[in-house]
């Protein structure tokens, strides 16, 4: 039996006027599926992600969730940005609770599904507290438990650890990689950072540069908890760097 397809891009192309940014990208996510892409910086990779979210609409070709075209209404998948996108009038628990809420789940529900991801982040003592009051892995753990609390078909991720020291993305990429093993949600994360790409994937996509075009993509068999000093480790990552020159 086939594993069940998530995603399938087929032939997509983005212009903006007469500038070609994705050229004929075609690939399949699976079902679960822990989806890395990178690529040289300014290829794309954004432009990608907001074609799926409908903030673009494809020049030609097609997005499918699930066999259907992408359907926002009916498709649960949510994004988290490069930037932190709390609100700041909203405490940690009506943050986490607001993609509930624009669903229309009942109360009770609501607040399961809230304490359920409170507890997943370790940020259950801390729900009452606004944004302003909290440290920077915090808010970052506010905007997963937020995504993962609508228990979505599909996460998309921009770059979220990019503007991290190297200790925190490390620690909040671990978190990530349990919550998505709790979870089997399907994920798309977008990265210009090689080792991070490395360190979380079980796919990695490589983009060329503009006109964006899928060059290769790599099985990633590293077993975890993985070691980026190991000599597999190491060996994975210079393939990738090898794939991603442009020059």
């Amino acid at each position: 039996m086939e594993e069940e397809i998530k995603v399938k891009v087929n032939n997509m192309t983005k212009k903006f006027g007469d500038l070609l940014v994705l050229n004929d990208v075609s690939f399949d996510v699976k079902k679960g599926e822990f989806l890395c892409i990178v690529g040289p910086t300014g290829c794309g990779k954004t432009t990608f992600l907001n074609c799926i979210t409908k903030l673009y609409e494809p020049t030609a070709g097609e997005i499918l969730i699930n066999g259907e075209p992408v359907n926002l209404k009916k498709h649960n998948v949510a994004y988290i940005f490069q930037e932190y996108s709390t609100m700041s009038w909203m405490t940690v628990e009506q943050n986490i609770a607001f993609g509930l809420k624009m669903k229309k789940y009942p109360g009770k529900i609501i607040d399961e599904k809230v304490n359920e991801a409170l507890d997943m982040v370790g940020l259950a003592r801390y729900k009452d507290y606004y944004p302003v009051e909290l440290s920077t892995s915090m808010l970052q753990r506010v905007v997963i438990a937020r995504a993962f609390a609508v228990k979505p078909e599909l996460l998309l991720m921009d770059e979220p650890y990019g503007q991290l020291d190297v200790e925190l993305r490390f620690r909040l990429e671990d978190e990530l990689l349990k919550l998505w093993q709790q979870t089997g949600t399907t994920v798309i994360f977008i990265t210009h950072n090689i080792e991070e790409a490395v360190y979380l994937s079980q796919d990695i996509l490589v983009l060329t540069n503009k006109p964006t075009m899928v060059k290769e993509r790599m099985v990633n068999n590293l077993p975890h908890p993985r070691d980026i000093v190991s000599p597999e480790f190491i060996e994975v990552r210079n393939k990738v760097t090898e794939l991603i020159r442009w020059w």
